[in-house]
């Protein structure tokens, strides 16, 4: 990190107003594990992921103030922490291997706002992938000339690379294995059956590290490039993410109902998928799923859970703000949160949950659809919107 950045943040950290909410992580330290790959039977603890989807470009630092206190704060996820938010088509990402409640560069962002419409967030506690750079999300790719992120809570053993390429020293005796034509190659498994399309060996997208969350959100690419050769209307991408995302929980029965899948994904400046396969590891009471709520016209005030902070929306707000904050689990104390349901995937814009594909139509009649210079839109968008019984007065307002 630049010397003149490291100054300044020290110094923005020492006043008594900014350091708020800043205290050493110190009492809640976890030893890291030698090996994570190996005691995934043992640990207890998850990540944790937080977002935020707008309908005005908004900032994001009170909310990331106090997840980022999760970071080896109130919570143990000290194992790194990663950021990403877009500034119109582009993606700035922040990562760091450091507990985010001790990471300067996760000062800098809470003593710093800065504005989007949708961003993407997560706190690690390493049970696959050893606590490197490499192995912290969000993960990020380029897809039909799309920045796409990615951020998961849980454990899909499908995707351990332990089991997938065959690393027997290191693959629990007690796991079933996958297919035992993977064990003599490092291929991330396939999916995609659920939308039509089979495995040909091509793999487009792979990991740069050892996590079962990044094959998986390599798989799920790899998957949706076979599929389309245009750019899917949102009710199609939905009910395709949708189908993969029953396709990976179907293989739950492999591993004894472990599954458990919780992510983030954002496609572009204003969309954000949420999905939510909960659960908690034996022998812990954490339950790990993912929870929302909409802040809207009348704003009021808000407290955060993991730090004595409070702010007051109205004071600070315009009539045209909404914000939809998603996270693992409550970030306030004050507030109604929604608990995402079991399987359910909702699509985020405008800082509104769409709950089912035909919803989607809503931000398409937005202009929030993909968008690319590289690759052609899908040029049948009236088919979809038949095709899925769209309401008539969504007809007349899109003139169609």
């Amino acid at each position: 990190m630049n010397h003149h950045l490291i100054a300044l943040l020290l110094l923005l950290s020492s006043h008594p107003l900014i350091s708020q909410c800043f205290s050493s992580s110190a009492k809640n330290e976890v030893s890291l594990h030698s090996s994570p790959t190996k005691a995934t039977t043992t640990q207890v603890n998850m990540c944790q992921l937080m977002g935020m989807n707008c309908a005005a470009l908004t900032d994001f630092t009170f909310s990331f103030r106090g997840f980022a206190r999760r970071g080896g704060d109130t919570d143990v996820h000290s194992h790194g922490w990663g950021l990403c938010f877009y500034d119109g088509k582009g993606l700035r990402a922040f990562h760091d291997s450091e507990p985010a409640a001790d990471s300067l560069l996760a000062e800098f962002l809470q003593t710093h706002p800065v504005k989007t419409f949708n961003m993407v967030s997560h706190i690690r506690y390493a049970t696959r992938g050893a606590v490197r750079l490499e192995n912290v999300h969000p993960f990020q790719r380029e897809m039909w000339g799309i920045s796409w992120c990615f951020a998961h809570n849980g454990d899909v053993s499908y995707f351990d690379r332990n089991i997938f390429a065959g690393n027997d020293a290191d693959c629990p005796t007690n796991t079933p294995k996958v297919n035992e034509l993977n064990r003599s190659c490092v291929k991330i498994p396939w999916i995609g059956k659920s939308i039509g399309v089979e495995d040909t060996g091509e793999r487009y997208y792979n990991p740069i590290g050892k996590t079962d969350s990044e094959a998986m959100f390599c798989s799920l690419l790899n998957a949706l490039r076979a599929r389309f050769d245009t750019l899917p209307s949102l009710p199609v991408l939905h009910a395709a993410i949708a189908s993969l995302c029953n396709e990976v929980v179907a293989l739950d029965s492999q591993y004894e109902g472990t599954t458990i899948f919780n992510f983030l994904l954002g496609c572009g400046p204003h969309i954000q998928f949420a999905y939510s396969w909960p659960g908690s590891r034996e022998g812990s009471k954490v339950w790990n799923g993912l929870h929302y709520l909409v802040r809207e016209p009348p704003f009021g005030s808000a407290h955060l859970s993991d730090c004595d902070y409070s702010i007051n929306f109205a004071s600070v707000t315009k009539d045209d703000d909404r914000v939809a904050v998603i996270a693992t689990s409550p970030l306030t104390d004050d507030e109604d949160w929604v608990e995402v349901k079991k399987g359910q995937l909702i699509l985020f814009d405008d800082g509104l949950p769409h709950l089912a594909p035909d919803d989607c139509f809503e931000a398409e009649l937005r202009e929030h659809g993909l968008e690319s210079d590289a690759f052609p839109r899908n040029p049948q968008l009236e088919v979809d919107m038949r095709r899925y019984q769209l309401r008539k007065e969504f007809f007349q307002g899109a003139a169609i």
